[in-house]
């Protein structure tokens, strides 16, 4: 590749990840209603058909985020999964060691990252993508979060994939209804403690 070629490829690179970062900026700050291709053409200085050399349409740019984001909770839950396997890890008044430290952690840091990143998570997991889960399809960053799931059960479990299967999904309900305020948010780590007591009591 000719240097004019690879400096071609570095700005369209740099075009395309300004594109995804102004879409998620405008989601936190507006809603992803306000996320349009003309918005985002004003805000990153391009002209439309320029996005759309990057992007079809919005939902396109939403699958961008989504799997932005989802490399982001896989190294959040990773972080605080490995953070509980420390040794000498302090644990709160009441809270269970291991085996179940890694596994609180984690479920912990996901309702988190949830309420933390309302749009991201929205991107994620609510409004439609390309995104192929549960599949050989499915993207590395999307099973590299479920494994962290997995791997807070013992190996010689060989049901350990659907109880992370179940266990993120009671999560993904949890943070969802506590959101919409279907379920009062104050009370996700008393929900934690029984889900973890169920699944891995």
């Amino acid at each position: 590749m000719s240097a004019i070629s690879e400096r071609r490829e570095r700005e369209r690179a740099h075009r395309h990840q300004l594109i995804i970062t102004a879409a998620r900026e405008l989601a936190e700050s507006e809603g992803w209603e306000a996320v349009t291709t003309r918005r985002l053409a004003d805000r990153v200085e391009y002209s439309q058909p320029v996005l759309y050399s990057h992007f079809d349409g919005k939902d396109a740019i939403v699958s961008a985020v989504a799997l932005a984001g989802f490399g982001e909770l896989a190294d959040h839950l990773r972080r605080a999964r490995l953070a509980a396997t420390e040794p000498g890890e302090a644990t709160e008044p009441g809270e269970a060691t291991e085996p179940e430290a890694p596994l609180r952690a984690v479920c912990r840091a996901y309702l988190g990252f949830a309420t933390e990143r309302p749009a991201l998570y929205q991107a994620m997991f609510i409004l439609p993508t390309d995104l192929t889960f549960g599949s050989a399809e499915t993207p590395p960053p999307l099973r590299a979060g479920f494994d962290e799931f997995v791997s807070c059960f013992p190996p010689e479990n060989d049901r350990r994939g659907l109880y992370a299967e179940v266990l993120w999904s009671a999560l993904h309900g949890m943070a969802v209804l506590s959101e919409s305020g279907r379920i009062p948010p104050d009370r996700q780590a008393e929900r934690v403690d029984f889900l973890i007591t169920r699944i891995a009591g």
